[in-house]
């Protein structure tokens, strides 16, 4: 397998245009890379409500950088189209009417084609902006500059995440890219490793890019925990299902329980049953599931069940934090071209914590909500992540589908608790 390691941030606010220049650039051929291996009829599909047909998120982003870069700093800056604000909005109220979420895919019209010229027709007038700013201007922009950099790669990974999705419907099983060989692996026995109780200092701080739910820092009183030192296995989630853990009520969150019988879930998502072997779909196509991997694809409601059964539960998110902050930043992310989850390559975790960064996000027990004293930022942009502070989970650490240059260890990703089609998984905590 191969593991990168985060070097330093994707950008700073202190770099000059060029800087600037070459990161715009470099975001935005990797959107472009990730769809390489699609066809025209592979853009369009939407599976689900809460998947977006690939078409839809290149000109989405593409219409985040009009509207917050250069509409405010170009006075009399035209779009290509008036009705792609209309069409490319996602939940941005302030802005003005938007087309229905679970719709955008009958939305045929502008083609893969049109909505590339649309991608380049902003790109060229960013780029012009980017080259004239004096310092005074960079300045200003630079928070709205990062933040459109940081969106894109979010949606980079919503790509990865949606195309299999779409992919998973084809009754032909048909692969994004070919397999990568990880090679075999022998996990080592989960072990625990203990924290002391104390006030710690939880959220961002420094000069770095963070987004405003990962704020403001403060001070947190922690009991003495325990965390796994590695995430859980296919091979660990087999024993649980083969126990009767989806068939156990006991083990269920009421609403867990109510969604495992509505849904009729018996296994992970995108897990299948042939023969009396297990198969997964994966952005490589169907293939037997590999014990050795961690598993993914899990809703809250399965982590808290499995975690229960475990005899343990997860962790809440200041824990992942405290934890998290002195493992070096490394993984399987995106870079790897793996778009899977692969198994631990070491014979033991040596009294360390592995798997923290990248594979599956880990779910975590902490409701997202605010931390103390957080504001949304005035304006449209204060629309991005606080008015999500309700009904969802905290997940941390990143997945193969996250970016290097993108995660923290403060970052806070938060899905809906019956949400299944990212990578998610499970490390266990417990108390000392």
């Amino acid at each position: 397998m191969t593991t990168f390691k985060q070097a330093s941030p994707l950008v700073t606010q202190s770099q000059s245009n060029q800087h600037f220049v070459e990161q715009y650039q470099k975001v935005r051929r990797f959107t472009e890379q990730l769809c390489e291996p699609l066809v025209t009829e592979d853009y369009v599909i939407q599976s689900m409500p809460d998947v977006s047909p690939t078409k839809w998120h290149i000109a989405h982003v593409t219409w985040f950088w009009e509207t917050f870069l250069l509409s405010p700093a170009l006075p009399g800056y035209k779009s290509l189209h008036p009705q792609y604000a209309y069409l490319f909005n996602s939940y941005y109220n302030t802005l003005g009417q938007r087309h229905c979420r679970p719709k955008r895919g009958l939305i045929s019209r502008p083609t893969v084609k049109e909505t590339y010229a649309y991608r380049r027709y902003v790109d060229e007038h960013v780029l012009d902006l980017l080259g004239q700013l004096d310092d005074e201007q960079l300045t200003k922009l630079v928070p709205i500059i990062l933040l459109g950099l940081n969106h894109e790669q979010q949606h980079q990974e919503l790509m990865v995440t949606d195309i299999k999705h779409v992919l998973s419907c084809n009754p032909l099983n048909p692969a994004y890219v070919e397999r990568l060989a990880t090679g075999a692996s022998s996990v080592p026995i989960l072990a625990w490793l203990s924290f002391p109780e104390g006030i710690y200092w939880i959220g961002h701080e420094g000069d770095g890019f963070a987004f405003d739910n990962e704020g403001p820092r403060h001070r947190q009183f922690v009991q003495s925990f325990q965390l796994a030192s590695r995430l859980v296995t296919n091979r660990e989630y087999l024993e649980f299902m083969d126990d009767g853990g989806y068939e156990n009520p006991l083990l269920w969150l009421s609403e867990g329980w109510a969604t495992v019988q509505q849904e009729e879930w018996k296994a992970p998502l995108y897990w299948e049953k042939l023969d009396g072997r297990w198969w997964i779909m994966t952005l490589s196509g169907l293939r037997e599931v590999d014990p050795a991997e961690p598993v993914c694809h899990v809703s809250y409601f399965e982590a808290d069940a499995y975690a229960r059964w475990a005899g343990a539960r997860l962790p809440t998110e200041a824990e992942w934090e405290v934890a998290a902050r002195d493992v070096p930043m490394e993984g399987n992310f995106v870079e790897s071209g793996l778009y899977h989850p692969t198994p631990l390559s070491a014979s033991t975790t040596n009294g360390k914590l592995a798997q923290m960064y990248g594979d599956v996000w880990e779910w975590t027990q902490s409701s997202y909500a605010p931390y103390p004293n957080f504001k949304p930022d005035p304006g449209a942009v204060g629309e991005y992540n606080g008015k999500f502070m309700c009904n969802q989970y905290v997940l941390r650490g990143g997945s193969c589908a996250t970016s290097l240059s993108h995660i923290r260890s403060t970052y806070r990703n938060f899905f809906p608790a019956n949400a299944q089609w990212q990578f998610m998984g499970i490390r266990l905590a417990k108390e000392v």
